[in-house]
């Protein structure tokens, strides 16, 4: 009932908090052709869509997420279609994607070097993979509380961990990062919970 219920109605309200909108915003912009999105959830993304999109894949595996998302897919000009649960294992064809969005999801997967693995399976040759995503600060002590709590926001969000350097993992997947932008999401709050890793990864 947590995980499938409260959990993503949770994750809705936080997420759509104003300081998420400059990133997501940032995240879609480069978007073109079939895009698929993991970790599509309530559909925040949707709002910052670009116009003449061919159609968005939705991965995610939370039921709750798609009745959350209903009247905001309903109302996007792009054709919303849902392909899959499992960001390990997408239902995909190989190199039959444009675009890949992934906006604070692979911080939940268990196995993010698989998912990216996925991810360069999909993606056509130069199709690029935007993300923005929280893990691990540079600070040592924001660092080190990060690793603290991770065992802790894991249990209470869904498989979320604090402490992944997203940019390692990337890099790892045989994907040139031609962006990648670092920061503090909340100025003024908790900072092991707001560093983030804001970039744009393509397939050679």
């Amino acid at each position: 009932m947590y995980r499938d219920q409260v959990l993503p109605r949770g994750i809705d309200l936080v997420l759509r908090g104003r300081e998420f909108a400059g990133p997501r915003a940032r995240a879609a912009a480069g978007l073109e052709g079939e895009v698929l999105e993991i970790g599509f959830g309530s559909g925040l993304n949707i709002p910052f869509y670009p116009a003449g999109l061919k159609r968005v894949r939705a991965v995610d595996p939370a039921p709750a997420g798609r009745r959350l998302a209903a009247r905001r897919a309903a109302a996007c000009p792009v054709p919303v279609e849902y392909a899959g649960s499992d960001a390990q294992a997408l239902p995909v064809g190989d190199a039959s994607v444009d675009s890949v969005l992934s906006t604070w999801t692979l911080c939940t997967v268990p196995d993010a070097a698989r998912a990216l693995a996925e991810i360069v399976r999909v993606l056509r040759p130069g199709g690029a993979l935007r993300f923005v995503e929280h893990g691990l600060a540079p600070d040592k002590r924001v660092a080190r509380l990060q690793r603290r709590l991770t065992p802790l926001q894991r249990r209470a969000f869904g498989g979320c961990r604090l402490d992944r350097r997203i940019d390692q993992l990337v890099a790892a997947a045989g994907r040139e990062l031609t962006r990648l932008d670092t920061y503090y999401i909340y100025m003024r709050g908790p900072r092991a919970l707001g560093y983030a890793f804001e970039g744009v990864a393509v397939r050679p």
